[in-house]
């Protein structure tokens, strides 16, 4: 846990640590060069670790108040140079990155302390005759600096940003897909209750058409059987044609409720979809989010299509449920020209290997009887589909 925590701050700080660092083998590089001459006084070691401390508690604010720490590392870096020599020019440089970090400026004035430097040093050289820090020493010091803060402002930063960005576009697109789902599955929720109550309303108008139209031929031909029944010892032949009456009656009747039964009957189509909205629902409520998708005319599919469908996918989707570990299953009806193709498709582990056990039998049986074709994908997920010619 220890160690977790410590690579988090290395992480996070890595900018920091660094410049910290920088400033510290600058430090060293201005006592060595001082050591050479003077020697090395408490005061510039005190001025040091005030100066790195300024650049540090810098980091712990924002706005106007780093400029206040900046300001404090000015007048340390002053009085170094004062009493240290220009052996401690560099932390003049260093401080002028901070001050473009704090400014968020441009490149351009990263590049710009080069020409600096040649200016420094032949100012230095020629006007106040002092020997400076070899050229070679700060241009290779400036460059690692430069290096180091263009990487971390322009391409780290950017890269941060970038990384940033993508991450709210995939929380976006996870937000869009769950009101998708959502809409999904309350679509699903209303196609269900509609079916039903078209059902019901079906049922309802087929009782009322049974009531109005049976009623009074049933109870017409009971009161007629009753009379016939105190005819026959007194009047046979009058009790015979009233029976025969009774029995056109109820012949015509019965007529009747073919006709009836066969105008109110639902469609073979709705019952099959209705079927199929249950089985998706009954999914979502066991925790695997499945979806109904059709595209074409649903008319034109038979009744001993949709047997076939409905029994293939619900083959298909309980061996889902039981074996692959999915958590999301998609059913597809697709009406073409002259085929309907039917897919069920789940994003489980799959199977190497596909055993013809009772269930993927039958349903090879039951598409081969309609004269179709039926195909097994296992390499992402399990896909089942199926083709049947459109008679």
């Amino acid at each position: 846990m220890g160690s977790f925590i410590n690579d988090n701050i290395l992480k996070e700080k890595y900018f920091l640590i660094s410049r910290i660092v920088i400033m510290l083998l600058i430090g060293i590089y201005g006592i060595i060069e001082m050591e050479k001459t003077t020697g090395v006084s408490a005061e510039i070691l005190l001025l040091i670790s005030l100066y790195i401390s300024m650049i540090c508690l810098k980091e712990f604010v924002e706005g106007k108040k780093e400029l206040i720490f900046i300001a404090a590392a000015a007048g340390c870096l002053i009085l170094l140079l004062c009493f240290g020599g220009i052996s401690f020019s560099m932390m003049g440089v260093f401080l002028y990155y901070e001050l473009l970090l704090c400014f968020k400026a441009t490149r351009f004035w990263y590049y710009l302390i080069y020409l600096d430097i040649i200016v420094e040093q032949f100012f230095l050289a020629r006007v106040l005759e002092e020997e400076p820090m070899p050229l070679i020493i700060q241009l290779i010091i400036l460059t690692f600096m430069l290096v180091f803060y263009v990487q971390h402002e322009f391409v780290v930063t950017d890269y941060e940003k970038q990384m940033m960005q993508e991450t709210r576009t995939q929380q976006d697109l996870k937000r869009d897909m769950r009101i998708q789902e959502s809409t999904t599955r309350e679509q699903m929720k209303k196609n269900i209750l509609m079916s039903e109550n078209k059902i019901l309303a079906e049922r309802a108008a087929l009782s009322q058409t049974l009531h109005d139209k049976l009623g009074h031929n049933i109870n017409g031909s009971i009161y007629q059987l009753e009379a016939v029944k105190l005819l026959m010892d007194k009047d046979p032949e009058k009790a015979r044609g009233m029976a025969q009456a009774v029995i056109d009656q109820l012949r015509t009747g019965m007529d009747e409720i073919r006709v009836i039964l066969r105008k109110e009957r639902p469609e073979k189509k709705q019952m099959a979809l209705l079927q199929l909205y249950e089985l998706c629902e009954d999914c979502n409520n066991k925790g695997v989010e499945a979806e109904l998708s059709n595209e074409g005319d649903l008319s034109k599919v038979t009744d001993s299509m949709w047997e076939i469908i409905l029994d293939n996918t619900f083959e298909a989707v309980t061996n889902s449920m039981k074996y692959s570990k999915c958590t999301h299953i998609d059913i597809s009806i697709i009406v073409m020209n002259k085929m309907v193709k039917c897919t069920v498709t789940d994003n489980g582990i799959g199977c190497p290997k596909i055993v013809d056990g009772m269930g993927i039998s039958g349903m090879r049986q039951r598409v081969r009887a309609a004269g179709g074709s039926i195909d097994f994908e296992t390499e992402v997920g399990f896909k089942v589909s199926m083709l049947l010619p459109l008679e």
